[in-house]
């Protein structure tokens, strides 16, 4: 009887539990549609959902005190049909305006004008690369970690430039080239949420917010600096915890590593260190930012600053801060010309205006992704089944007794399943905020200290998701060095960091906020009570 040769039985290791449970998620992530259907269907959803809702009077007791805008006579919060004549004539009359008037779309694109500017001019990747070849071999990786964090104010960037530049680093230091590849990794993607700077993302997240916000309080505002205090202060802690991470558990559990393994030569790799033309340039630039810090100062430090709020004198609600994504802007957009003009990379306005128009060609999927994005958000308000979900979820919540600080650590373990999912902070944020932002501001938390706490949960398991856009890109960088590599090696070199930060990150959170009752944000408040109505940043 004829038995299969050795080398033709399945030898493969039976699979872990953890590993499972990943390919699991793999696979659930793979059913759902492109964020772009899945906001297209949810739309459609809501609308056929108001009219069922509507037949069974579906409706809850407005918690908000009388003499609000919005607030019915009797008090009641009822659905409204959206499968009615009023409702299709309103749905087709609006289109056009809940695009055209969804707070993130300008805010994002006014401020990647300049971020494209600062990009195309090579001022960015410059600076990248001065940083890391720059430090002193003991703090490589830490300049790696914390340069993957800044480099998050361009997107994608880190991912491109950083990631296989830190591999290389590493191997010339005769380090574990994926020891470089995950430190970079965890700071640019694990660490999307924190910097020091504020970057297409905080308007982008902000405005979702607001949106969400609005469902409750008409007026309330969520500007894009919501986060900036505690996003500062994130930056040096995930710093620090991902060189612990890299030196302390996934260098040492890589051990040596052996060139045999390598997809490429790896002695042809150039690190192009930075020339005397790139080093001048950025000394220019790094003079224009200082010059205009100090300019932007002078309109809101002293007390007769031009741009401080009008009848108050105070910070909080002045036009500097309605107005942040134009100093964005701004603080990208002349660094990078001055760096451009001494480097020679833009020479002329046409150069410029070419570098902003190869930065908007990069936002057609966001746009459409906004467009119907908008839809969904707009038709959820008008029906009322966002208040009446937040109502009811609250209601339920405090039955529970789920209303103080432990509540914030459910929702962040939440937001980071999801994003095992759901990779796009903008798509899960514009999913998950018309129901969660509502909903904590009735047990008494204010709109941008909920953005605080999803940002965590969404930036944490980016590092561990095959459904993170620039997953396949990393993977690929990684099997030049192991071309044996597999997606569960790469989550595996990457779950430390994952775990970490998240315990990390979350006990900052309630230090933070709970402990030491600081903002999250310039003039943020903790807490929202419905005496304070449109008190938001």
């Amino acid at each position: 009887m004829a038995t299969t040769p050795p080398q033709q039985q399945d030898t493969q290791p039976p699979q872990g539990w953890f590993t499972r449970f990943l390919n699991t998620v793999e696979w659930l992530g793979n059913l759902l549609p492109h964020p772009v259907t899945l906001f297209a269907c949810f739309a459609v959803a809501i609308v056929l959902l108001s009219g069922i809702a509507a037949w069974f009077g579906l409706s809850v007791v407005d918690p908000r005190p009388e003499g609000i805008p919005g607030r019915s006579a009797d008090g009641v919060i009822r659905v409204v049909s959206l499968v009615t004549v009023d409702g299709l004539q309103r749905i087709v009359s609006s289109l056009v305006t809940n695009f055209t008037g969804f707070p993130p779309l300008g805010v994002v694109l006014v401020a990647l004008l300049g971020v494209s500017i600062a990009e195309h001019s090579g001022l960015i990747g410059a600076a990248m690369r001065g940083l890391v070849l720059g430090a002193a071999p003991r703090m490589v990786t830490v300049a790696v970690v914390f340069t993957g964090i800044v480099s998050n104010t361009a997107s994608e960037l880190g991912y491109v430039v950083l990631i296989p530049l830190a591999a290389a680093i590493f191997h010339s230091l005769g380090r574990h080239p994926l020891a470089g590849l995950a430190a970079a990794f965890a700071g640019v993607s694990g660490g999307y949420s924190a910097n020091l700077f504020i970057g297409t993302v905080d308007p982008l997240l902000a405005g979702f917010t607001e949106a969400a916000a609005r469902l409750l309080d008409p007026a309330y505002t969520v500007g894009p600096e919501a986060n900036w205090f505690y996003m500062i202060a994130s930056t040096f802690l995930i710093t620090t915890l991902g060189a612990i991470v890299t030196e302390k558990i996934v260098e040492p559990k890589l051990g040596a590593y052996n060139d045999s393994g390598a997809s490429v030569d790896l002695d042809t790799q150039n690190l192009q260190p930075l020339s005397a033309l790139e080093r001048r340039a950025l000394k220019g630039a790094g003079l224009a930012f200082i010059g205009l810090l100090a300019l932007i100062a002078l309109t809101v430090v002293p007390d007769w600053g031009v741009l401080r709020h009008p009848v108050t004198g105070a910070v909080a609600g002045s036009p500097f801060l309605k107005g942040v994504v134009v100093y964005i802007f701004v603080t990208f957009a002349i660094p990078g010309l001055v760096y451009g003009r001494i480097a020679g990379t833009l020479r002329n306005d046409r150069d410029a205006i070419d570098a902003m128009a190869k930065g908007m060609s990069s936002m057609g999927l966001y746009i459409v992704l906004v467009f119907f994005a908008a839809q969904f958000v707009a038709f959820f308000g008008w029906s009322n089944l966002g208040a009446i979900f937040a109502v009811k979820g609250a209601t339920f919540l405090q039955e529970l007794g789920l209303t103080g600080p432990l509540l914030f650590l459910l929702f962040i373990a939440m937001c980071g399943f999801v994003n095992l999912m759901l990779g796009s902070a903008s798509a899960q944020w514009a999913i998950t905020a018309p129901i969660f932002v509502p909903m904590l501001m009735i047990i008494g938390y204010s709109p941008e200290v909920i953005q605080a706490a999803y940002r965590i949960g969404d930036s944490v398991t980016n590092v561990i998701t095959p459904m993170m856009s620039y997953f396949g890109l990393i993977l690929a960088v990684a099997c030049r060095y192991e071309k044996q590599l597999g997606i569960g090696t790469l989550i595996a070199i990457m779950l430390p960091y994952s775990m970490v930060f998240f315990i990390g990150w979350s006990l900052l959170f309630f230090l933070w906020v709970f402990v030491l009752g600081l903002p999250v944000g310039p003039g943020t408040p903790t807490y929202y009570s419905f005496d304070g109505l449109s008190a938001g940043g």
